[in-house]
């Protein structure tokens, strides 16, 4: 299951665990407003925390990741948008492949430039079949990278995505709506996509409701995450938390 070398009392593949990420943006967050979620996210069983954002303005990315390491067991996974941000502090990075775009920065030149310095580091690299989808509105992500997302109401197009991604080796599939989609990711689309591919798939972008969570896992996503509205909305933690441990003693595994 994914990322779960990082846990050590989670040492072995337990099929169907689901798993719930926050995704803390750097511009977003100052250093009492990181100590709160950081409560919040140890109290309620967060399995991991992406840091990073498309569009990066601050130099807030290396400070809140020393803060998270000196204030919290949860491991911290790097979600960068270039190679600018690689920290080595961080316990994993998300190696992400853009193949829902066509610009080959994003399919393979970053991931150049990033080669060597994660070679040498010790972070834990996890290499991430990344498909945005549209939710309604330009995302940052999909202007920065100058790619276009997959149409909304076409699985199709990211099942074959992710099984031509899975094919070529990645071994996550990263299906994101984007920061403040308008609407999650159907569950048409995460069914397809769960349906094509045997890899860990995530899923992000619009899950702002405990009802929008169930739906994405009903379909098959394996790790939730949830950005934005935890910042607007910090109780919103619980509630997926709580979810995501129902499902697990369902499923007859423990988080």
């Amino acid at each position: 299951m994914p990322f779960n070398n990082l846990r050590k009392q989670h040492p072995h593949h337990q099929p169907g665990r689901k798993h719930f990420a926050v995704l803390l943006d750097p511009d977003n967050l100052d250093e009492a407003s990181c100590l709160n979620l950081l409560a919040l996210s140890e109290t309620h069983q967060v399995d991991f925390f992406f840091v990073g954002g498309s569009l990066i303005m601050t130099d807030n990315q290396a400070s809140i990741i020393r803060l998270i390491k000196e204030n919290s067991s949860i491991p911290v996974i790097l979600f960068p948008s270039s190679s600018l941000y690689i920290d080595k502090q961080a316990d994993g990075i998300l190696l992400l492949s853009l193949i829902s775009g066509r610009n080959p920065e994003f399919l393979i030149g970053q991931h150049v430039l990033s080669a060597p310095i994660l070679k040498a580091s010790q972070l834990q690299v996890y290499p991430t079949g990344y498909i945005l989808v549209d939710t309604g509105r330009q995302t940052t992500a999909s202007y920065m990278s100058g790619t276009t997302p997959i149409p909304y109401n076409k699985p199709a197009i990211a099942a074959c995505t992710a099984m031509a991604g899975e094919l070529l080796g990645l071994r996550y599939i990263y299906l994101d709506g984007g920061s403040g989609a308008q609407q999650p990711i159907s569950p048409d689309m995460i069914a397809a996509v769960r349906e094509a591919v045997d890899i860990p798939m995530i899923v992000g972008g619009g899950i702002n409701t405990a009802a929008k969570a169930q739906v994405a896992l009903e379909a098959g996503a394996d790790v939730i995450v949830v950005g934005n509205h935890i910042e607007k909305n910090p109780g919103f933690l619980a509630e997926v938390s709580h979810l995501i441990a129902s499902y697990n003693v369902a499923l007859d595994v423990h988080r």
